[in-house]
């Protein structure tokens, strides 16, 4: 094995958000959906990459003991609210790295189903 190649499971996610993120770029009129999935919660931001601020955001954390499923539904539907607020309905998703499937998945799908574009 070279010493590039990625060792950990941190590491190659690491790598895969690095290929994801070459292409998905936030600008003002289409910002980027840029979600994290720990453990424990799901995180989710949307971010103007050319001023490099944070114009919403959403997470699992004030949830009261929900199953992993239901809160990345309810952070997808928070994170559309939150958006639509500042006027923003189109978006660029950014997966983090994670595998589109399970809570990264449900909280697209939540997003979508609650107005935002992408």
């Amino acid at each position: 094995m070279s010493k590039t190649t990625p060792t950990t499971k941190k590491e190659f996610r690491k790598r895969r958000h690095a290929r994801v993120r070459a292409r998905a770029i936030g600008t003002e009129s289409r910002p980027r959906l840029s979600v994290f999935r720990s453990s424990t919660h799901i995180y989710a931001q949307v971010i103007n990459d050319e001023l490099g601020a944070t114009l919403a955001n959403a997470d699992s954390r004030s949830f009261e003991k929900k199953k992993p499923m239901d809160a990345a539904v309810e952070v997808g539907k928070m994170i559309a609210t939150e958006a639509k607020k500042k006027g923003i309905e189109k978006v660029v998703f950014d997966r983090g790295g994670f595998e589109y499937a399970g809570r990264v998945k449900a909280l697209a799908d939540s997003a979508r189903d609650n107005g935002l574009i992408f």
